[in-house]
């Protein structure tokens, strides 16, 4: 280390699975994560006062998403086409996709994973969208 320099800063962040976030109780309406049953995590990435983690579970984001990958979602950011996006439906489905087009009406998004299919989501049963702004892999 150079001498009178600070060590580097770590972040710590809110850690959920992504099979708890679909349950009700761990995110305000805003999608901002609240209540208690979350773990924290250190990050190498700068995060923001307001980022999470989700672990994914299972093989359903394959192949760019492994089961036990840390994705750090950013519910404030700005998001557009070709951004990985995390969304959660009011009927509880929690889902990473890529965003392929947001209107007034209705979000479409493409799947990670070939085996799923693609979905379009009337904007009235969007609880809320949040982009992925690191991944650990």
């Amino acid at each position: 280390a150079v001498p009178g320099s600070l060590p580097p800063q770590r972040f710590s962040v809110p850690l959920l699975g992504f099979a708890q976030a679909g349950a009700g109780g761990f995110f305000d309406d805003a999608g901002f994560p609240v209540g208690q049953g979350w773990d924290l995590i250190e990050l190498p990435a700068r995060a923001t006062e307001t980022s999470y983690a989700l672990q994914v579970q299972g093989d359903s984001m394959l192949p760019l998403y492994r089961n036990g990958d840390v994705l750090i979602v950013e519910p404030g950011a700005a998001t557009r086409k070709g951004d990985r996006v995390v969304v959660k439906t009011n009927a509880g489905e929690v889902m990473a996709k890529v965003l392929e087009r947001q209107t007034a009406k209705s979000i479409m998004l493409v799947s990670l994973n070939p085996d799923h299919p693609d979905r379009d989501i009337p904007m009235r049963d969007v609880e809320w969208v949040a982009r992925i702004v690191w991944a650990s892999q």
